[in-house]
């Protein structure tokens, strides 16, 4: 009896671990990965620590495809032949939720084959802000890009104004969104209200990914209380895995406690120099401690996040409009 009872003890911690494991596996970071989401929605995990990747998402509607983020050049190639194994069907329309390289410089690849590009018309307005200086710095590092023999970055063939942008057929609903400015001036968010899916680009990201330079820090709070307004089931962030809305949730209160943990010690009359130390002109280290339930979203960018914050906040502008390249 004594004997059984120590088996079935082993027997049952070890489905308890392998139950643990399945856990972690599934929230564990799983880059150039295809995950189905629902019927028809796929989740592709882009490869963005030794690659730069963000993720994508593809949606198959009755006739065609539609693919949120362009992607670099590479990870746009690595996008369509996966798209190409789960459906016959073209993709007809690419989806670019932001300017950044990482989103929109594989626009040229999808439109060789035939896809449309759109997105927000803050997206247009981005890239003529910015580029084409930032293009031509990735062409000097990046192959994929300087492999497009461009001097700049393909527009978006079509963008829109107002708030839905929908596409819709006899198999499903898909509502393109502009909540307000977070990540960027044009950020841009696919949602499917049927299945509950909401893809975020950069406003969300699961993971210490978040670049604030082009931000509205203080206002990126409030953009993630409007994306859980619409109830989603499924979360498919611009970078890092897949998850709920508990992915929103955690990206809206990093940037409460970033600006929060900043203003305080502005407060306290601090300079920047007490709280970020710079080596060659960069930020490499801060005096900044968030609290540990946003550990998720801390990392090796914290002393560049504080140095913005302390800029929005001191020069009353959100950092995207403080000068930078």
């Amino acid at each position: 009896m004594r004997f059984f009872s120590s088996r079935f003890a082993l027997a049952s911690l070890f489905t308890a671990l392998l139950a643990v494991s399945f856990l972690i596996t599934e929230g564990a970071a799983q880059p150039n990965t295809t995950k189905r989401i629902a019927s028809g929605v796929w989740f592709r995990e882009g490869d963005i620590k030794h690659l730069g990747h963000c993720n994508n998402v593809i949606i198959e509607m009755a006739d065609y495809l539609i693919v949120v983020d362009a992607n670099f050049p590479s990870g746009a190639r690595l996008a369509m032949e996966d798209a190409r194994k789960l459906s016959s069907k073209p993709v007809k329309y690419v989806f670019i939720t932001h300017h950044h390289g990482d989103h929109d410089y594989g626009s040229a690849v999808w439109t060789a084959n035939g896809a449309t590009t759109f997105a927000y018309k803050g997206v247009a307005e981005e890239l003529k802000r910015y580029e084409p200086a930032r293009w031509q710095e990735a062409a000097k590092a990046r192959p994929d890009v300087a492999g497009l023999h461009r001097s700049a970055p393909e527009p978006p063939k079509q963008t829109f104004d107002k708030s839905p942008y929908v596409l819709k057929d006899s198999t499903r609903e898909v509502q393109f969104l502009f909540l307000g400015w977070a990540h960027t001036r044009g950020d841009g968010f696919a949602w499917l209200p049927k299945e509950r899916v909401l893809c975020t680009g950069d406003a969300a990201a699961n993971g210490p990914h978040n670049y604030t330079a082009d931000g509205n820090i203080g206002n990126w709070p409030q953009v993630m209380s409007a994306a859980l307004k619409l109830s989603p089931l499924h979360v498919l962030p611009g970078h890092g895995p897949a998850g709920g809305p508990e992915i929103l949730e955690g990206q809206g209160r990093f940037m409460r406690e970033l600006r929060s943990a900043v203003q305080q010690q502005v407060k306290k009359g601090a300079k920047l120099d007490a709280l970020v130390t710079m080596k060659e002109g960069k930020p490499v280290a801060t005096t900044i401690v968030l609290p540990a339930g946003v550990k998720n979203w801390v990392g090796d960018s914290l002393p560049t996040q504080v140095a913005d914050a302390y800029n929005e906040i001191t020069q009353g502008k959100p950092a995207g409009m403080l000068p930078h390249s």
